[in-house]
């Protein structure tokens, strides 16, 4: 896995890779799969109890690759909210902590480059093709968001098998 795919997580614009560049051949549905039950083990890592956002996986095309290869990666934005804002930060201390013992390589540890500098962590799973991206957003008090963990899962970019036979 290369620093391509952290890239992919942060810019949605692209997607890692070069133009021309060899792509996988993979089961779209079960790459949908793999996203889906990753972020599940995250909110399970997380071990906080608040709402979650409810949209799921879906598609997104990779610009960096000729339109006729029709290249896409699954992608995964979610977030919990609705939680104290010390458990959310002992969420994050929880990731972590767990994140490298799960074959996750944490490739930032620090602050987005948003206005605020929400704490971030970003990293890469080699094993399952994924990368997430994972910010704290802590709220003033009395205002009118909650504070939240916004999480983002994605893969590499990949042709689906259904794709490939037309």
């Amino acid at each position: 896995m290369t620093i391509g795919l952290v890239a992919a997580t942060l810019d949605l614009s692209g997607c890692s890779g070069a133009k021309g560049e060899s792509v996988q051949i993979r089961d779209e549905a079960q790459v949908k799969k793999k996203v889906h039950g990753t972020s599940s083990q995250l909110l399970d890592i997380m071990g906080v109890k608040g709402k979650v956002s409810e949209p799921g996986p879906s598609t997104l095309a990779c610009s960096d690759y000729p339109d006729d290869q029709t290249v896409h990666r699954m992608r995964h934005p979610w977030s919990v909210y609705g939680v104290p804002d010390d458990e959310l930060r002992r969420a994050m201390d929880r990731l972590r902590d767990r994140l490298p013992r799960n074959g996750w390589k944490i490739t930032k540890d620090g602050v987005d480059s948003s206005r605020s500098k929400s704490p971030q962590i970003i990293a890469e799973s080699s094993a399952d093709r994924l990368a997430v991206d994972i910010r704290l957003g802590i709220e003033p008090a009395g205002g009118e968001y909650s504070s939240m963990i916004e999480v983002t899962v994605s893969s590499d970019c990949f042709r689906s098998q259904s794709a490939d036979a037309a």
